[in-house]
Protein backbone atom coordinates (compact mmCIF):
# COMPACT_ATOMS: atom_id res chain seq x y z
CA UNK A 1 0.00 0.00 0.00
CA UNK A 2 3.00 2.33 0.06
CA UNK A 3 3.98 3.99 -3.19
CA UNK A 4 7.56 3.90 -4.46
CA UNK A 5 8.28 7.42 -3.23
CA UNK A 6 7.38 6.32 0.30
CA UNK A 7 4.04 8.15 0.32
CA UNK A 8 0.93 6.24 1.37
CA UNK A 9 -1.65 5.46 -1.30
CA UNK A 10 -4.50 5.82 1.20
CA UNK A 11 -4.74 8.38 4.01
CA UNK A 12 -4.75 7.84 7.75
CA UNK A 13 -7.35 9.74 9.75
CA UNK A 14 -7.36 10.19 13.52
CA UNK A 15 -10.80 10.68 15.07
CA UNK A 16 -10.48 12.12 18.55
CA UNK A 17 -12.64 13.93 21.09
CA UNK A 18 -13.97 13.64 24.59
CA UNK A 19 -15.52 10.24 25.43
CA UNK A 20 -19.15 10.24 24.32
CA UNK A 21 -18.74 12.56 21.33
CA UNK A 22 -19.38 9.79 18.81
CA UNK A 23 -15.88 8.77 17.72
CA UNK A 24 -16.60 5.08 17.34
CA UNK A 25 -19.92 5.63 15.55
CA UNK A 26 -18.37 8.10 13.13
CA UNK A 27 -15.30 5.91 12.58
CA UNK A 28 -17.33 2.77 11.88
CA UNK A 29 -19.65 4.61 9.48
CA UNK A 30 -16.72 6.29 7.75
CA UNK A 31 -14.84 3.00 7.42
CA UNK A 32 -17.85 1.47 5.70
CA UNK A 33 -18.32 4.45 3.39
CA UNK A 34 -14.65 4.94 2.50
CA UNK A 35 -13.31 1.38 2.66
CA UNK A 36 -10.68 2.44 5.19
CA UNK A 37 -9.83 0.19 8.17
CA UNK A 38 -11.30 1.23 11.55
CA UNK A 39 -8.97 0.80 14.52
CA UNK A 40 -10.58 1.39 17.91
CA UNK A 41 -7.61 1.96 20.22
CA UNK A 42 -9.65 1.28 23.37
CA UNK A 43 -10.63 -2.16 22.07
CA UNK A 44 -7.07 -2.84 20.90
CA UNK A 45 -5.70 -1.97 24.36
CA UNK A 46 -8.06 -4.51 25.97
CA UNK A 47 -7.53 -7.24 23.35
CA UNK A 48 -3.72 -7.04 23.29
CA UNK A 49 -3.07 -6.00 26.91
CA UNK A 50 -1.48 -2.69 25.88
CA UNK A 51 -1.95 -1.16 29.32
CA UNK A 52 -0.32 -0.86 32.72
CA UNK A 53 -3.31 -1.87 34.79
CA UNK A 54 -6.65 -0.42 35.81
CA UNK A 55 -7.53 3.02 37.22
CA UNK A 56 -10.34 2.32 39.67
CA UNK A 57 -11.16 5.99 40.21
CA UNK A 58 -11.65 6.78 36.52
CA UNK A 59 -12.83 3.25 35.71
CA UNK A 60 -10.48 2.72 32.75
CA UNK A 61 -7.23 1.07 31.69
CA UNK A 62 -3.93 2.91 32.11
CA UNK A 63 -2.84 3.07 28.48
CA UNK A 64 0.77 2.19 27.71
CA UNK A 65 1.47 4.62 24.86
CA UNK A 66 4.68 2.91 23.77
CA UNK A 67 2.99 -0.48 23.47
CA UNK A 68 0.10 1.05 21.50
CA UNK A 69 2.46 2.80 19.06
CA UNK A 70 4.56 -0.34 18.63
CA UNK A 71 1.42 -2.35 17.91
CA UNK A 72 0.13 0.14 15.32
CA UNK A 73 3.38 1.16 13.58
CA UNK A 74 3.30 -1.24 10.60
CA UNK A 75 -0.40 -0.96 9.83
CA UNK A 76 -0.30 2.84 10.06
CA UNK A 77 2.69 3.05 7.73
CA UNK A 78 0.63 1.14 5.11
CA UNK A 79 -2.10 3.80 5.22
CA UNK A 80 -5.85 3.46 4.82
CA UNK A 81 -6.73 3.66 8.52
CA UNK A 82 -9.19 5.46 10.75
CA UNK A 83 -7.84 5.50 14.30
CA UNK A 84 -10.44 6.16 16.98
CA UNK A 85 -9.19 7.34 20.39
CA UNK A 86 -9.81 10.21 22.80
CA UNK A 87 -6.14 11.15 23.13
CA UNK A 88 -3.88 12.23 20.31
CA UNK A 89 -0.67 13.78 21.61
CA UNK A 90 1.33 10.54 21.87
CA UNK A 91 0.91 9.40 18.27
CA UNK A 92 3.73 10.37 15.88
CA UNK A 93 2.75 13.40 13.81
CA UNK A 94 3.74 11.64 10.56
CA UNK A 95 1.05 8.99 11.08
CA UNK A 96 -2.00 11.13 10.28
CA UNK A 97 -3.04 13.05 7.21
CA UNK A 98 -6.17 14.44 8.87
CA UNK A 99 -7.19 14.82 12.52
CA UNK A 100 -10.89 15.11 13.30
CA UNK A 101 -11.90 16.42 16.72
CA UNK A 102 -15.55 15.70 17.48
CA UNK A 103 -17.32 18.18 19.72
CA UNK A 104 -20.65 17.76 21.46
CA UNK A 105 -22.91 20.17 23.33
CA UNK A 106 -22.41 19.67 27.08
CA UNK A 107 -26.03 18.77 27.83
CA UNK A 108 -26.04 16.15 25.05
CA UNK A 109 -22.69 14.82 26.24
CA UNK A 110 -23.84 14.69 29.86
CA UNK A 111 -26.87 12.60 28.86
CA UNK A 112 -24.74 10.23 26.76
CA UNK A 113 -22.19 9.67 29.51
CA UNK A 114 -24.89 9.27 32.17
CA UNK A 115 -26.54 6.56 30.06
CA UNK A 116 -23.17 4.80 29.93
CA UNK A 117 -23.12 4.75 33.71
CA UNK A 118 -20.14 7.06 34.17
CA UNK A 119 -19.46 7.77 37.85
CA UNK A 120 -19.46 11.38 39.12
CA UNK A 121 -15.68 11.97 38.94
CA UNK A 122 -15.37 10.52 35.44
CA UNK A 123 -18.51 12.33 34.26
CA UNK A 124 -17.43 15.76 35.51
CA UNK A 125 -13.85 15.24 34.26
CA UNK A 126 -15.12 14.56 30.73
CA UNK A 127 -17.65 17.41 30.73
CA UNK A 128 -14.92 19.83 31.88
CA UNK A 129 -12.63 18.51 29.14
CA UNK A 130 -15.31 19.31 26.57
CA UNK A 131 -16.08 22.75 28.03
CA UNK A 132 -12.41 23.75 27.90
CA UNK A 133 -11.87 22.13 24.47
CA UNK A 134 -8.93 20.18 25.85
CA UNK A 135 -8.79 17.69 22.98
CA UNK A 136 -9.06 20.34 20.28
CA UNK A 137 -6.16 22.21 21.86
CA UNK A 138 -4.18 18.98 22.21
CA UNK A 139 -4.72 18.23 18.51
CA UNK A 140 -3.71 21.75 17.46
CA UNK A 141 -0.54 21.51 19.56
CA UNK A 142 0.33 18.04 18.23
CA UNK A 143 -0.37 18.37 14.49
CA UNK A 144 -0.09 21.08 11.84
CA UNK A 145 -3.20 23.22 12.11
CA UNK A 146 -4.16 22.62 8.47
CA UNK A 147 -4.59 18.90 9.31
CA UNK A 148 -6.92 19.50 12.27
CA UNK A 149 -10.66 20.02 11.90
CA UNK A 150 -13.36 20.29 14.58
CA UNK A 151 -16.74 18.77 13.72
CA UNK A 152 -20.03 19.13 15.57
CA UNK A 153 -21.39 15.79 16.79
CA UNK A 154 -24.69 16.30 18.58
CA UNK A 155 -27.11 14.37 16.38
CA UNK A 156 -27.40 11.49 13.91
CA UNK A 157 -27.68 14.14 11.19
CA UNK A 158 -24.33 15.62 12.30
CA UNK A 159 -22.74 12.17 12.06
CA UNK A 160 -24.17 11.58 8.58
CA UNK A 161 -22.97 14.98 7.40
CA UNK A 162 -19.51 14.39 8.89
CA UNK A 163 -19.24 10.97 7.23
CA UNK A 164 -20.19 12.49 3.86
CA UNK A 165 -17.68 15.34 4.27
CA UNK A 166 -14.87 12.99 5.28
CA UNK A 167 -15.70 10.46 2.54
CA UNK A 168 -15.41 13.27 0.00
CA UNK A 169 -12.05 14.25 1.53
CA UNK A 170 -10.78 10.65 1.29
CA UNK A 171 -11.88 10.51 -2.34
CA UNK A 172 -9.77 13.55 -3.27
CA UNK A 173 -6.99 12.92 -0.75
CA UNK A 174 -4.14 12.19 -3.14
CA UNK A 175 -4.61 15.62 -4.69
CA UNK A 176 -4.69 17.18 -1.20
CA UNK A 177 -1.45 15.55 -0.08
Amino acid sequence: MVQENGKRKRPNILVTGTPGTGKTTLSADLAEASQLRHINVGDLVKEKNLHDGWDGELDCYLLNEDLVCDELEDVIEEGGNIVDYHGCDFFPERWFDYVVVLQTDNTVLYDRLSRRGYKDAKLSNNIESEIFQVLLEEAKESYPEDRVVAMKSDTIEDTSRNVATLTDWVRVWPSQA
